[in-house]
């Protein structure tokens, strides 16, 4: 089974199988066919199903022209009958991994495209796990699904975990040129996702096992999510020392050994960097271990909205104005600059907590229209010299580089800066508040 799914890989025969067409499984998809497979991609969804087939991408990193072009040549079908994954040689899971309320993982997600993977498996299929996850989720939920039709892991079937790397609106780092890391049930799972995934990628990098895998995007993740929860802290004491934390850390990163660069902000935001931690935390609880650099990363990073928020509410006493009925101008809403992705945005929770204390809030995001959150639509506001003159505070989260801040500061009063993207402007109006600006100035 295995020499016979390498040669089908080698000479492009195999029909590959991306179930999730979202931020990860389309660009994956897209590659794959690129590199001569025919590829279906399989989703839940129907509007994003018809509009794949009808050559309009809904992920700002692929152009429709690259999917209208895929889907011309007949090498990407996009459909949701699952029925159609039984023609697949292999198959890559990309489904969202969320966690709960209390934090824990859900995987219900992954045990769905399990379940349908499972209903269609057949001898000779590869089956790689690409969704963040836990340590061990790939041997203890995927593999007693798919072996019960008497499949032995290695031999009729093989199993692996290749964690996705996917950095939306990156510019130079895309799904191809990115190292991929794979890591099988069994080294014969190792060689033959390693095959697969080297027909359309630049590097494959193999690791010892699955959970190897599976650790390793948590491991990257969780270093980001330390070292920015360490200058958010860093923030905090500047703001308290009357020192700018920018020009520290700036002057930090001349340092050509030892030093890596990490700059705050009002929070995190994205899929990975607020998520992935809490599964290795998650998964060190079951076997009675604290993870307390996690923990206390994560208390940190979730308290940069609060603090933004009192910024902006002392920037307002010091013009003589309450928060309660002030009118404030969120600018960007995404997660990050340049990007339409709002998961996890720390801005939602300024707003939100600007509102609680009885701001009137608008937005204005230039790859965000509009947006709904619990059953309400929140309509953006266009960046008028109007707007700004008429806002008490206009407090940029997101910094699009596609916004004309001289243009802000010309016209807004008050400006609370929680990017530091106006240093090297010069309001001819507006007072500007950093993280570390005193109150007063």
């Amino acid at each position: 089974m295995k020499d016979q799914l390498l040669k089908r890989i080698q000479d492009r025969t195999a029909v590959v199988g991306v179930v999730g067409l979202g931020y990860v499984g389309l660009p994956l998809a897209i590659e794959f066919a690129r590199a001569g497979f025919t590829v279906i991609g399989y989703d839940v969804s129907e509007p994003i199903v018809a509009a794949l087939m009808a050559g309009h991408s809904h992920i700002q990193d692929v152009p429709s022209g690259a999917v209208a072009a895929e889907v011309a040549a007949g090498r990407f079908v996009a459909t949701t009958n699952e029925s159609e994954l039984r023609n697949c040689d292999t198959v890559s899971i990309a489904v969202p991994t969320p966690l709960s309320k209390t934090r824990d993982p859900d995987m219900s997600f992954v045990q769905s495209a399990t379940e349908a993977i499972a209903r269609n498996c057949h001898p000779g299929m590869l089956v790689v796990l690409e969704s963040t996850t836990y340590p061990g989720t790939t041997r203890e939920v995927m593999q007693p699904r798919i072996v019960e039709k008497g499949l032995t892991v290695g031999k009729d079937v093989f199993l692996a975990f290749s964690p996705e790397r996917v950095d939306p609106g990156n510019p130079t780092w895309h799904t191809k040129n990115t190292p991929k890391v794979v890591g099988g049930l069994t080294p014969e799972c190792t060689e033959v996702a390693t095959a697969l995934y080297s027909a359309c990628i630049d590097v494959v990098v193999p690791v010892a096992s699955a959970e190897a895998a599976e650790l390793v995007k948590l491991l990257e993740n969780t270093f980001r999510a330390v070292n920015i929860g360490l200058v958010n802290e860093m923030a905090i004491v500047c703001d308290k020392l009357g020192v700018n934390v920018w020009e520290v850390i700036d002057a930090a990163a001349t340092k050509p050994f030892g030093f890596m660069k990490f700059t705050p902000g009002p929070g995190i935001g994205g899929h990975c960097i607020p998520l992935d931690p809490h599964y290795l935390a998650w998964k060190m609880r079951t076997l009675n271990y604290k993870t307390r650099f996690i923990d206390l990363a994560s208390e940190i990073n979730s308290e940069m909205p609060e603090f933004v928020v009192r910024k902006v509410a002392r920037a307002l006493n010091d013009e003589r104005k309450a928060t309660n009925g002030s009118r404030i101008l969120v600018l960007g809403v995404a997660y990050k600059k340049d990007i339409d992705d709002m998961r996890e945005s720390p801005a939602l929770d300024v707003m939100r907590l600007l509102e609680q204390r009885g701001a009137i809030v608008s937005f204005h995001d230039p790859y965000i229209p509009s947006f709904r959150e619990d059953g309400v639509i929140h309509t953006g506001v266009a960046l008028t010299r109007e707007q700004l003159e008429s806002s008490d505070a206009v407090v940029i989260v997101t910094d699009h580089s596609g916004v004309d801040y001289q243009f802000v500061v010309d016209h807004a009063t008050l400006v609370v800066d929680t990017r530091n993207s106006t240093l090297r402007l010069h309001p001819s109006r507006a007072r500007l508040v950093t993280l570390t600006s005193h109150h007063g100035e």
